[in-house]
């Protein structure tokens, strides 16, 4: 089996292991950048464009990095910060799971994130191992050197 040539090539696979293994509806490597939380990936490739900006401020993952609210809700209605955010284009979101994607210096880079249209069951929280070893790969990738492919250009 080689080796994936580049991190962007990584970070396609993470996200297609994780949408047919773990399932979900919809998984996401995103950066953020002043302000702003943008798509770099998502799969299945056809149902977030790259390029896609979500105000930082109003975001799941933003809660998830702070502490405010668990990696992994199954039901995000019965999360206070997350049931708050289920507005525009979050309005669907009924399950969440986040890690955070950090760079050599451990600073924030982005984050891997997945989303279901309908809760989960408790059990999902099994899988949250998975999910995190999938981010640390794809930090320790960022820490050896590879790069994430350039910010997209942003939708309009």
């Amino acid at each position: 089996m080689a080796p994936w040539p580049d991190w962007c090539s990584a970070a396609e696979g993470a996200l297609r292991f994780l949408h047919e293994h773990v399932g979900w509806d919809l998984w996401m490597v995103t950066q953020v950048v002043d302000g702003r939380q943008v798509v770099l990936l998502a799969e299945p490739p056809d149902s977030v464009r790259p390029g896609l900006v979500l105000p930082w401020a109003d975001s799941f993952c933003r809660q998830m990095v702070e502490g405010t609210a668990p990696r992994l809700a199954t039901v995000t209605a019965a999360v206070p910060a997350y049931a708050s955010r289920t507005t525009g284009p979050l309005q669907d979101i009924a399950a969440y799971v986040g890690i955070p994607l950090v760079t050599r210096d451990g600073e924030l880079f982005g984050t891997l994130c997945g989303v279901a249209y309908r809760a989960k069951p408790r059990s999902a929280v099994r899988e949250l191992s998975v999910i995190e070893a999938a981010a640390r790969m794809l930090s320790t990738l960022m820490a050896a050197g590879m790069d994430p492919p350039p910010l997209p250009e942003p939708l309009t």
